[in-house]
């Protein structure tokens, strides 16, 4: 098998899950985010500040690599790891996502999806078939099924239909999958916000024998006390033995109430997109660095921090920087987002192997929030 789970451990006090995730390209500990390097690159990082601040795993984007360079293209490089230069674990998603929030450029049918290029607006055509023929070429680690994600709000009946055509997709995923032996392919669990959705899917897909499953169609603009209910509704249904991933969710509360509710994996744009505009997560909660107060503030970022960001520059050079739009300050504030948040990972380990999580939880919240019911995303 290309990919294995080992479950560790399990919180006494919250029922979060300790495990490993045994891939082609090391073994990496979970619960785990994952930066996302987009066009194979996590924008302004290099691999070895990657690695220095502790990742073993990135996500990178189907959809995007498929429209350029092109997956031949990386195929011939010898794969992704190849291509980018790392020797780490790699998921690719499925390209769907971007797919089906083109809503005016694509057209769905039970065959695939046809949409327009977002670059040359050509005519382009992905299906479970060609979505697997893609990341095949690409070479990662873990590829992803083929689904439909229903947007918020949406019809019932709509989101009834999406979710068993994402069922019979997944079933031609499986079937066109060609790198069973090297790549592991996860199956991805929807039903919009319905619980008798949610809960027929996680059964239907987990029936398909795969390495592991996702949790698709959340954080897609629904209230995040629906996006939990969901959790608890769908998490309890899928296999102890498998790693469960939470698509596209990575609010410092949402990767802490994820673990809770029995999440292993995680990835998000958030911490390199905000980094780019000056916003900042720190152990004081958030910190927009190009307001006018820091002008003048000569600490670290993060005075808890010891990442090379915090170690080295303070809040005055950070906005001088930001406001200039030079290069080297969307570096300096991205490597500290993702260092957050790999190091935030890294604590709630560190909690669920003590069985203290929900202690954690609550003294984290109350010291990045100022609250332990956080009313806002980050």
């Amino acid at each position: 098998m290309a990919v294995r789970y080992e479950l560790i451990k399990t919180c006494r006090q919250s029922g979060a899950r300790l495990g490993r995730l045994h891939t082609p390209h090391g073994t990496v500990d979970t619960p785990v985010f994952m930066p996302v390097g987009t066009l194979a690159t996590v924008k302004t990082m290099s691999p070895e500040e990657l690695k220095e601040m502790g990742s073993g795993i990135i996500l990178a984007n189907t959809y995007h690599l498929f429209l350029r360079p092109g997956h031949e293209v990386v195929r011939e490089a010898g794969g992704l790891h190849s291509f980018m230069n790392w020797d780490r674990a790699i998921l690719t998603d499925s390209g769907g996502f971007q797919v089906f929030s083109l809503s005016d450029l694509r057209k769905i049918t039970e065959e695939g999806v046809s949409f327009r290029s977002h670059l040359s607006g050509e005519p382009l055509f992905l299906s479970p078939e060609k979505s697997m023929e893609v990341q095949n070429a690409l070479g990662a680690d873990i590829i992803m099924a083929f689904d439909e994600c229903p947007p918020y709000p949406a019809e019932r009946d709509y989101v009834k239909a999406s979710t068993e055509r994402t069922y019979r997709w997944l079933k031609r995923c499986v079937k066109a999958h060609g790198r069973k032996e090297d790549q592991a392919l996860f199956g991805i669990i929807q039903g919009g916000m319905h619980r008798d959705l949610r809960e027929e899917s996680a059964r239907q897909i987990t029936s398909v024998d795969l390495p592991g499953y996702a949790i698709g169609g959340l954080s897609v603009g629904e209230p995040k006390e629906m996006m939990y209910e969901a959790l608890e509704w769908t998490t309890p249904l899928m296999p102890e033995d498998k790693p469960r991933y939470l698509m596209g969710v990575g609010s410092p509360d949402a990767l802490v109430e994820g673990v809770i509710r029995g999440v292993d994996m995680f990835d998000c744009v958030l911490p390199t997109r905000i980094a780019r505009n000056g916003t900042t997560m720190t152990s004081q909660g958030r910190v927009v660095v190009r307001n006018a107060k820091y002008a003048r503030d000569f600490s670290p970022l993060d005075p808890e921090c010891d990442c090379y960001t915090c170690r080295n520059y303070s809040r005055a050079y950070l906005r001088h920087l930001i406001k200039s739009d030079e290069t080297f300050g969307l570096r300096l504030t991205t490597y500290h987002n993702l260092y957050f948040l790999l190091k935030l990972k890294e604590q709630v380990r560190r909690a669920i192997k003590e069985d203290r999580l929900l202690d954690f939880r609550d003294r984290f919240f109350e010291q990045y929030y100022g609250s332990t019911e956080p009313t806002r995303n980050f």
